[in-house]
């Protein structure tokens, strides 16, 4: 493969937000950014709907979260299609996330409702209970990499509370954004209640001000996430924050080292390795490092690199130009510091915006790949002397989000994943989200947590309700 970045990718001309295929590096659909008095009517819109939807039943609420599903099945390959334009989602893994977010919205509508049940309290005679009650129109400022699942793992939970929900997506993804409120809007969804705006950052600046918002979600960068949260303190308002990681993947010398290496496949290069929850810094202990760093490089050479909607895709082409280059400075400069290519390492040559599946080998606690956020399809293997080596390394980081332990003792590793500082852990599996368990980040992947009962209730107004008889 040769190292191309010669052709360039000028978006001179263009307002507002575009989408364009990665694949081949044209722009196919434009979007006007929203105007100032169709930002007030979006606020506007959700402001009312979260007037009507606070008070309606859970019945109601329940039964829209299953059309929803419905919907979302039926309209699979054209999501999944979409994604595969905008920024390069392998169709076989958008169709996987739509059904994803399809069981999504039956896991809460089964269980949702009794997680907003009011609850009774320590206090003698039955005197104090907590009322969960909806705490008003949520703005969600959403990312570009998984703009089904993303949104709607926030969104479902949001509105099964009794709020209203206001998007704005990634740029990129506006065509992913529109499809799905459709999607919302045919499944009988009250006007408003799920609405969505091309707003630019001076918009969205206003919006967290204005007294129709109640609370901000985000999802993204620490530089996005610190600019928003110090928006929402100001404006006093709470919000969530879900940002980067660079997630440790340590593998003891007793792990099964097959099923790990397959595990390191997945949790690195899974949409194109731009995960925020996945396997970026691989620590292995010294005794095993030579036999996982074979298998694994076996594993990588064989990952198919091709059209996204090749349903034999493994790996498609990276949603961004600039951050095909941002990765390659970053691959450079690893190397550059000491680091050892063993494959890859280079942008693929053409029009599409493909990056080589690249190994690092001999990465060391200091380097630009251990220390920042790589993402896109680059793995970083180091060696550590030992397991308590390796829990350091894996907390030598200013990140927090997730990591995985591989180790045939579970008991073991159990404990030396509590040691692990991050706001999940995952032994013997790759890490990922699921509806059943919380989401969230610690250090400067952020604060607050999605899905199950901690997700739903982040969003509402926890009342204490005290009765004197």
């Amino acid at each position: 493969m040769t190292h191309s970045m010669t052709k360039t990718h000028s978006t001179a001309g263009l307002s507002g937000a575009f989408s364009r295929n990665p694949t081949n590096g044209e722009v196919f659909k434009q979007y006007p950014f929203a105007t100032a008095a169709e930002v007030d009517s979006a606020l506007q819109s959700t402001h009312e709907a979260f007037n009507a939807w606070k008070d309606s039943a859970m019945v109601e609420r329940v039964a829209l979260l299953q059309r929803i599903a419905n919907g979302l099945r039926k309209n699979a390959p054209a999501l999944a299609e979409m994604m595969a334009l905008e920024m390069g989602k392998p169709v076989t893994q958008g169709l996987a996330e739509v059904e994803k977010s399809a069981k999504l919205c039956e896991w809460y509508g089964e269980n949702g409702p009794a997680m907003l049940v009011p609850e009774p309290t320590l206090v003698e005679n039955d005197k104090a209970w907590v009322n969960y009650l909806p705490l008003g129109p949520v703005l969600s400022v959403m990312p570009w990499n998984f703009p089904i699942w993303q949104v709607l793992r926030g969104a479902v939970p949001i509105i099964l509370a009794g709020n209203s929900y206001l998007l704005k997506p990634a740029p990129n993804v506006m065509g992913s954004a529109y499809l799905l409120r459709d999607v919302v809007t045919q499944a009988g969804s009250p006007a408003g209640l799920f609405e969505v705006y091309n707003a630019d950052n001076d918009s969205v600046a206003d919006s967290i001000k204005d007294s129709r918002i109640a609370a901000i979600t985000l999802t993204g960068s620490v530089r996005a996430g610190s600019a928003i949260a110090a928006m929402a303190g100001a404006a006093l308002k709470k919000c969530v924050m879900e940002l980067g990681g660079s997630d440790a993947f340590i593998v003891l010398a007793d792990a099964d080292i097959e099923a790990a290496v397959k595990g390191a496949i997945a949790g690195r290069f899974m949409n194109n390795g731009q995960i925020c929850i996945s396997a970026k810094r691989i620590i292995v202990e010294e005794s095993v490092i030579g036999e996982f760093t074979e298998k694994f490089l076996a594993a990588v050479k064989t990952l198919k690199i091709g059209d996204p909607q090749d349903e034999s895709t493994y790996l498609g082409p990276m949603a961004r130009y600039d951050l095909r280059d941002e990765l390659d400075g970053q691959v450079k400069a690893t190397l550059a510091e000491g680091a050892t290519l063993l494959w890859g390492g280079e942008a693929i040559a053409g029009a599409g915006n493909y990056y080589a599946p690249t190994v690092l080998g001999d990465v060391k606690p200091g380097m630009t790949s251990f220390t920042q956020e790589l993402f896109g399809p680059v793995a970083s293997l180091i060696t550590a002397k030992d397991a308590a080596e390796a829990i350091r390394m894996a907390n030598d980081s200013e990140f927090g989000l997730g990591g995985s332990l591989w180790s045939r003792d579970v008991e073991t590793a159990k404990v030396l994943a509590k040691q692990v500082y991050t706001g999940g852990m995952f032994i013997n599996s790759p890490s990922f989200s699921d509806p059943r368990v919380p989401i969230g980040g610690v250090k400067k992947s952020g604060f607050g947590r999605e899905l199950s009962h901690f997700g739903i209730r982040e969003f509402t107004n926890p009342q204490t309700l005290w009765i004197e008889s």
